[in-house]
């Protein structure tokens, strides 16, 4: 999200944004009528899984009963490979989610996958994946669905979840059962840089794969805040 406001206001996403100065900007407090953003402010737990698979949910409510965060209104949790896990472990983070939003109703509440691990559509992560999707179309939750992004060029025309695809962009594209090949670095290749795609750090991936997540998040906050997506 940092480099996509400087791509946006150049050639990036075929120039359509370029009149539009800094549209993507955010900051922490909002000044300058861009996106208040407060990242990792929570004390006590880093992600859905560390330390243990409960303390994300204490300290978001110890965040949430600080008068300071009383103008929240959305908080998103992410995994960071714990979502390859149980049954039971995924059930218990829906049910954790589920008292968030009854106890804070003023608050949307954003749920995540889990990245993929290379496992494939038959695997764990997958399977646990689709608890968490089937649990969101049932009772109408907001998703951020980070598997399915990692699924798919920009191009959209291959499921690389099929192929075995893992957090890094590479999959078995000869089907011999081994990762030999990187989708988003293709691409990138086949690409313009800073016409088609964008330079940005992708913790242990691809910039492309940061590229989509960036563009997701920021169609995850215009629907929050109203957009109706045309």
């Amino acid at each position: 999200m940092d480099n996509l406001v400087a791509y946006a206001n150049g050639s990036g996403c075929g120039g359509v944004y370029s009149s539009e100065t800094d549209l993507f900007a955010f900051n922490d407090g909002g000044e300058g009528g861009a996106l208040d953003l407060d990242d990792c402010p929570f004390a006590g737990a880093d992600d859905l899984g560390n330390p243990d698979r409960t303390a994300w949910a204490s300290a978001t409510r110890t965040y949430l009963e600080n008068s300071d965060n009383y103008d929240v209104n959305v908080i998103i949790w992410s995994w960071c490979g714990q979502a390859d896990t149980s049954e039971e472990d995924i059930a218990a983070y829906l049910d954790l989610m589920n008292g968030l939003e009854s106890d804070y109703p003023h608050v949307r509440f954003v749920y995540m996958t889990g990245h993929l691990v290379g496992t494939g559509t038959d695997g764990n992560l997958n399977q646990r994946n689709e608890q968490i999707r089937q649990y969101c179309r049932d009772n109408d939750k907001w998703l951020f669905d980070f598997a399915d992004i990692e699924s798919y060029d920009p191009d959209g025309l291959t499921n690389y979840n099929i192929l075995y695809a893992d957090d890094a962009c590479n999959y078995d594209q000869d089907g011999d059962g081994n990762q030999d090949s990187n989708w988003a670095a293709a691409w990138q290749n086949a690409h313009t840089e800073d016409t088609d795609w964008y330079t940005c750090d992708s913790a242990h991936s691809e910039p492309l794969n940061a590229n989509m997540k960036a563009y997701a998040a920021w169609w995850l906050w215009a629907r929050l805040a109203g957009w109706n997506g045309e």
